[in-house]
């Protein structure tokens, strides 16, 4: 891991290099992407069929012979071991638990005219969620993503699966059961997104799409946003722990590891005021990551995008941080409550020693999908509130659109909109008709 330290004269330069992260978008997979979404809105279903058969080696009459039954997700349930499905039902509780404190419900009030004003709060009608699939298996994505929607009163969950040669994991079928999904295709790539976006004689039409996928699916879900909402298009992952020296260094070196071991481009830092400290940390390092079963990994993310950082003090780690914008910040240090109220900017904060990264992406409870590169400047965990409308309303009294007939009016002629001046008038007692 590169080393590098905030009192060096050219560490904002240094800084900036190592974490910027500019995604290409690849002129071919673009054109390819562009070509499919097309295809798919235009032939529906035949063209479903044949990119499922093209890229996933999975052949079938009809598309509704990629759906996978009610009971087999119910079978797959009652198939995997005991230890397993109570860890997924676990999970899914305290998932199901923390996100139902996201609910938000309609509210009105009355002004001092008799106005009636107020935010009437609805669900989705239908939501699509994508969890990749082949070797890889996440049925912690499926959790995630379908639970959120669960809790807001989505009417219909359809989930979207590739199965390459026709192969299915059980965990990720006994997640969709435990959620609660109401569909499930056993399609993927740019030819799933376009079934979810514009809807074929199968595959129903959703309002958003939602979920992890590889560069096809990421350019996709970018291309079909505006027709369909989106979660984010993420880059990869990211990790950022502060410590004050007190955290044995070998649970820092492996909460490094677990965000390294996404891909070569994954992002580790470790910020600290104790050099000492970053030494011991960097020889645990160099004694796990031998044993690590995706070392190759791990170690080209930490060479190529891994660094430690040499702080003043916590508070200048933590001003280092919210430069970032870090997707998950770990604040291991004794006193994690009092840096939380200078942190403004993570996807996930996780405090105190005890608190590693990957409780959160499993069964903590709060969501993994997470803004990423930056974005959590602006953005937020997915959560329930993404499943969820606000429309406003607005009803008028007859004494109280007296004084708003008459604002409305002035404005609308400012503007030089006369007609919606005259709408507002001609309500008004004692108007003279123009």
């Amino acid at each position: 891991m590169q080393r590098l330290d905030t009192g060096q004269a050219d560490f904002d330069q240094r800084l900036e290099q190592l974490t910027a992260w500019q995604e290409t978008l690849d002129r071919a997979v673009t054109e390819t992407v562009t070509a499919i979404l097309a295809d798919v809105a235009g032939r529906g279903d035949p063209a479903v069929l044949e990119y499922t058969s093209r890229f996933d080696r999975l052949q079938a009459g009809s598309v509704a012979e990629l759906e996978v039954p009610r009971r087999r997700l119910a079978a797959a349930l009652e198939r995997i071991d005991s230890r397993h499905r109570e860890a997924l039902e676990y999970a899914a509780d305290r998932i199901r638990r923390y996100h139902g404190h996201q609910f938000q419900s309609s509210w009105q009030y009355h002004d001092e005219e008799g106005n009636l004003l107020g935010q009437q709060i609805t669900p989705l009608e239908r939501a699509g969620i994508y969890v990749p699939g082949g070797k890889a298996s996440y049925p912690s994505s499926v959790l995630m993503n379908a639970l959120p929607a669960r809790v807001a009163g989505v009417d219909e969950i359809v989930m979207v699966v590739p199965a390459p040669g026709g192969e299915l994991n059980d965990l990720v079928l006994a997640a969709a059961a435990i959620a609660e999904v109401d569909r499930v295709f056993t399609i993927g790539g740019a030819q799933a997104v376009a079934a979810l976006a514009y809807g074929t004689a199968t595959i129903p039409r959703v309002d958003k799409i939602v979920g992890p996928g590889n560069i096809y699916v990421a350019t996709a879900k970018r291309q079909v946003f505006g027709r369909v909402g989106i979660d984010m298009v993420a880059g990869p992952s990211e990790i950022l722990v502060i410590c004050d020296g007190s955290t044995d260094p070998d649970w820092v070196a492996m909460d490094l590891f677990s965000q390294a071991e996404h891909d070569e481009n994954a992002q580790s830092l470790l910020l600290c005021p104790d050099p000492d400290y970053l030494d011991r940390v960097q020889a645990s390092i160099d004694r796990l990551l031998p044993g690590m079963e995706r070392a190759g990994i791990i170690g080209a993310s930490l060479a190529g995008r891994g660094a430690m950082i040499r702080t003043r003090d916590l508070a200048e780690a933590v001003a280092v941080s919210n430069r970032l914008a870090p997707e998950h910040l770990e604040l291991s240090v004794q006193d994690p409550e009092s840096l939380l109220p200078l942190v403004r900017h993570a996807g996930a904060i996780f405090m105190g020693p005890y608190t590693s990264e990957a409780l959160g992406d499993y069964c903590a409870g709060p969501n993994h999908v997470l803004p990423t590169s930056r974005s959590a400047r602006f953005s937020s965990p997915l959560g329930v509130y993404d499943f969820q409308k606000r429309s406003s309303v607005i009803m008028c009294s007859e004494r109280g659109v007296q004084e708003l007939g008459r604002t409305a009016s002035t404005l609308a002629r400012g503007e030089a909109l006369t007609a919606h001046a005259r709408s507002a008038e001609l309500r008004l007692r004692g108007h003279q008709p123009d």
